[in-house]
């Protein structure tokens, strides 16, 4: 196998990106008054943070859905863990708290309850879904209704086939995602970002470097940074980003401490490919891309996150 052979310019500027989306992470988790950079584009538009486990709604799910205390019992916390990222909107899941008065659960779905609850939600609030995610959208389940197909698909997963149990049983990451991809409208990303949601839980345990599966933006940001993949796959060309973090980041002389000394792992260099992929709609419009705008501008958020990681990482506490 070949090397790959990035372009040199954006090659940089992807260790650059990932240094400062990090500092200015750094600096406003530690309360300083903005703005937190000098680079008009970081300060413009809205980017997603370095580390996955840090945005706010992958923060949600592993303090509120991972790690509830209020029924920890496993097979339950992996169907939470499915249910809320299918949707991903916190406002959703708050709703159906509220409805229940407790968090969802696997006999919710035989007894009509996760459903009725589902539909008040939506009645209430007009919406289940957040726009993060593409997700599959035919009606495998025989719905007109997008949401009662995936509600079918829970049945299917976790009261017919016992799929708890079996994620349970797994023996590697790529088991889990395989596990996940098996049905229907689960496709590669969503079976990806699944399984390292689960990958949070005290259940569930293997390294996020195991396996890694490049996202649709991923794949237009290796484009951009590479020339030449050197005959490597997208998700080896992942792994090698990951073993050579700590000698990029020396070579370019940039500080990066990584979340709390935890390093980029394959999840969070495949987020900033795509991030990348972002940047350079602004700083390399030169590159062709089939996207050619950054859709969001940064807004601040007044309401600060008290961040919180998966404890077996080791890491909470630390500043």
């Amino acid at each position: 196998m070949n090397q790959p052979i990035p372009r040199t310019r954006i090659y940089d500027l992807y260790w650059y990106f990932a240094a400062e989306r990090l500092a200015i992470f750094d600096r406003r988790a530690t309360g300083e008054i903005g703005p937190w950079t000098d680079d008009p584009i970081l300060n413009a538009y809205k980017f997603c943070n370095v580390f996955r486990a840090s945005d706010r709604v992958s923060q949600y799910l592993i303090r509120k859905v991972a790690y509830d205390e209020s029924n920890p019992q496993p097979a339950e916390v992996i169907f939470r863990i499915v249910a809320f990222r299918m949707f991903s909107r916190i406002e959703t899941w708050d709703g159906l708290i509220g409805i229940l008065g407790r968090q969802p659960k696997i006999e919710d779905l035989t007894n009509g309850t996760f459903e009725a609850a589902i539909d008040k939600v939506r009645e209430e609030q007009g919406k289940l879904y957040t726009g993060a995610f593409i997700l599959c959208a035919n009606q495998a389940y025989g719905y007109q209704k997008k949401h009662l197909n995936h509600i079918a698909l829970f049945r299917h997963m976790f009261v017919h086939d016992g799929l708890a149990e079996k994620l349970l049983g797994a023996s590697s990451l790529e088991d889990v995602y395989n596990m996940l991809h098996a049905y229907p409208l689960m496709g590669d990303f969503m079976s990806y970002q699944i399984a390292i949601d689960l990958n949070y839980s005290a259940y569930i345990n293997f390294s996020e470097n195991d396996f890694t599966k490049a996202g649709p933006g991923a794949m237009r940001g290796i484009k951009k940074v590479f020339e030449s993949n050197g005959g490597m796959t997208p998700e080896q060309l992942i792994l090698w980003m990951v073993a050579r973090q700590d000698s990029e980041f020396a070579r370019l002389g940039m500080a990066f401490e990584g979340l709390r000394g935890r390093k980029l792992q394959a999840i969070d260099v495949q987020g900033l490919f795509c991030e990348v992929d972002k940047y350079c709609r602004e700083a390399a419009p030169d590159l062709v891309s089939a996207r050619v705008q950054i859709k969001a501008k940064f807004e601040q958020t007044l309401q600060p996150i008290e961040y919180f990681y998966p404890p077996k990482w080791g890491i909470n506490g630390i500043l």
